[in-house]
C-alpha cells in the first residue's frame, strides 16, 4: 500500500487507494449521468416526433434534475 502526505504539518497521511476509490465512483457516476441524459433526450426526440406534450414535460423535468 502506498501513503502519500496531504500536507508536512499533517499527522494524518492520505491513502491512494482511498483516492482511487472515490476517483473510480466520481467517474462511474459521471457515465450514468452521461448515459441517462442521452437516453432522455432520445426519448425527447420522440416525444417530439410522436407530439406527447405531456411526456415531453415529465423528460425535461427529469433531465433538469439530472444536470
Amino acid at each position: 500500500m502506498i501513503y502519500i502526505e496531504k500536507h508536512p504539518t499533517d499527522s494524518q497521511p492520505i491513502r491512494t487507494d482511498i483516492l482511487d476509490s472515490i476517483f473510480a465512483k466520481m467517474v462511474l457516476n459521471k457515465a450514468i449521468r452521461d448515459f441517462r441524459r442521452d437516453q432522455i433526450l432520445r426519448e425527447v426526440d420522440q416525444t417530439l416526433e410522436e407530439r406527447n406534450k405531456e411526456k415531453f414535460f415529465q423528460l425535461i423535468e427529469e433531465l433538469k434534475s439530472i444536470s
